[in-house]
């Protein structure tokens, strides 16, 4: 047989040879003369040259590999890197290597058993390593009838299985942490930028600013009688009393500036631009300023208008001077907060902070998306795991960030229910198709190219919300309209919060409601 050969049967002068190799191996060991007869003239026997690809990721799985020399690497690219999963070997010395994470001596022996019980692709690739390696080939069909004909298969094979699942969730996890430090450190740096670059800007256009400042301010008091004086200082007064805007929408802001800039422009104003960007900034609506100033007539209403502007020009610039040194704080803190992933002990802590943080440290992701806070007033404290449910959150908004491709809104809702605090992360993406739905927090499964995930990050935060935090996680979507909603318990002595019977199905929007039984604390996001 020559390297890369594959053959439907064994020759006749190697089923001596085969069926010895068969035996010898821990996962056949216990199946009868019968069933090793059957087993030999099923097998498929390949020669693989070095480095030859025996599966790829992401192709569909049809056969069921058994290792019989040399050794195979196992790897999976990750964001563009090729990264190692493990290796199998036939050798005792290099097996030996291989075990320091607790794998099985038999799982050196088999692979692509996780696929065809899954029905799914292969979830990595595998290639020889070494001039000699030979494999045998069971196609699908094949496979699941060797699992009902020799039971001694199934009770080598049901342990290897789950060491391979637990080991591949402790590498996504650890991947994860990897990936959420580096989404942290990118949003950082470009975070701790703005703030600088902010005090390098005000700096500069301050003095000009003021200059214009006081030019209005004389002419504004030329023109001026004591009564418009005082019209125009209330609605200063005013503007000092506005809360900042609830919602950030950048398209309706543009259109607000444009239409308070063409009023102020028809007034005679000389600044209608800069009294725009002023104004729409705080919130404004375009009849804002006309039905306040509607006292002022003349001569006064340009001079009150380019007064203004130049007065919320100044304002603003002295309101990034300010912001800047409490900004570089708050990046710090949320960084300090984010940062505490898996060491931080059970405690008590707000849910909107760590939503907050996530806002901070995805912010360079969420450019162009509206973001949209809705707290319930005095929510209650969690108990809980902060640094893991930070983890949860980012999940969650990169994955609706991610959906609505830089625009969209994205909102996040917190509120009690019960005994349990309710999380929603909604965003108007693209959706979940319909047939991906249920499947969404299985483990390996993934829509996204190869190597461009894991199909294991909503499986985590499944496991987070619900083993860790004994809550559970909710998808629901349709075009349009994504909604993750997580329930947690507020205390951990309180029931764990299952999914409401009411909440299965919404109208036309298809819901994947996930329970848990399982005691102990759960992982939320």
């Amino acid at each position: 047989m020559t390297t890369g050969e594959q053959t439907g049967a064994p020759a006749r002068s190697t089923v001596k040879e085969l069926r010895t190799a068969l035996q010898e191996l821990e996962i056949f060991e216990a199946i009868t003369e019968e069933q090793l007869d059957w087993l030999v003239s099923v097998s498929e026997p390949r020669v693989l040259a070095d480095g030859e690809v025996l599966f790829r990721d992401g192709e569909e799985a049809t056969a069921f590999h058994v290792l019989l020399s040399g050794g195979l690497v196992v790897t999976k690219v990750v964001d563009g890197r090729e990264e190692v999963l493990t290796r199998h070997s036939t050798e005792e010395e290099s097996a030996a290597a291989e075990d320091h994470d607790g794998k099985p001596s038999a799982a050196h022996r088999f692979t692509g058993e996780l696929p065809l019980l899954t029905e799914g692709s292969y979830v990595a690739t595998a290639a020889a390593s070494g001039p000699a390696t030979t494999v045998v080939a069971y196609p699908r069909p094949v496979f699941f009838e060797m699992l009902t004909r020799c039971h001694g298969v199934a009770a080598v094979l049901l342990p290897v299985l789950a060491w391979r699942i637990k080991s591949s969730e402790v590498q996504a996890r650890k991947r994860a942490t990897v990936e959420a430090l580096g989404t942290l450190a990118a949003g950082l740096a470009h975070e701790l930028n703005n703030p600088a670059a902010a005090v390098a800007r005000a700096a500069q256009e301050l003095v000009p600013a003021l200059d214009r400042l006081t030019a209005s301010a004389y002419a504004w008091g030329a023109v001026a009688t004591d009564a418009e004086r005082a019209v125009l200082d209330a609605v200063v007064q005013e503007l000092d009393r506005l809360p900042p805007p609830a919602t950030t929408d950048p398209l309706a802001q543009s259109d607000a500036e444009e239409e308070i800039a063409d009023w102020a422009e028809d007034a005679g104003a000389e600044r209608a631009g800069l009294l725009g960007s002023g104004a729409a900034d705080l919130g404004l609506d375009p009849a804002w300023l006309p039905r306040r100033l509607a006292g002022l007539g003349g001569a006064a209403l340009p001079a009150a208008l380019d007064h203004l502007a130049a007065l919320l020009e100044a304002r603003s610039l002295a309101a990034e001077l300010r912001a800047a040194g409490p900004r570089i704080s708050q990046l710090v803190a949320a960084t300090r907060d984010y940062a505490n992933l898996d060491r931080a002990p059970e405690q008590r802590f707000a849910v909107t902070d760590g939503l907050e943080n996530t806002l901070v440290v995805l912010r360079s992701k969420l450019g162009g998306i509206t973001i949209v806070r809705d707290w319930e007033p005095n929510l209650p404290e969690l108990t809980g795991y902060p640094g893991e449910l930070s983890q949860v959150w980012t999940n969650l908004v990169d994955n609706a960030a991610e959906a609505m491709e830089g625009a969209g809104v994205l909102t996040l809702r917190a509120r009690t229910e019960g005994v349990c605090m309710v999380v929603e992360v909604v965003d108007t993406g693209r959706g979940i198709p319909e047939d991906v739905l249920p499947r969404v927090f299985e483990p390996f499964y993934t829509t996204k190219d190869v190597g461009k995930g894991t199909g294991l990050g909503l499986h985590l935060t499944y496991r987070i919300v619900t083993q860790r935090h004994r809550g559970s996680i909710t998808a629901r979507s349709r075009p349009g309209e994504t909604r993750m909603v997580v329930r947690l318990p507020l205390a951990q002595a309180a029931p764990g919060c299952d999914v409401p019977e009411d909440d299965v199905e919404a109208g036309p929007i298809r819901t994947t409601p996930i329970r848990t039984t399982v005691t102990g604390t759960t992982v939320t996001d």
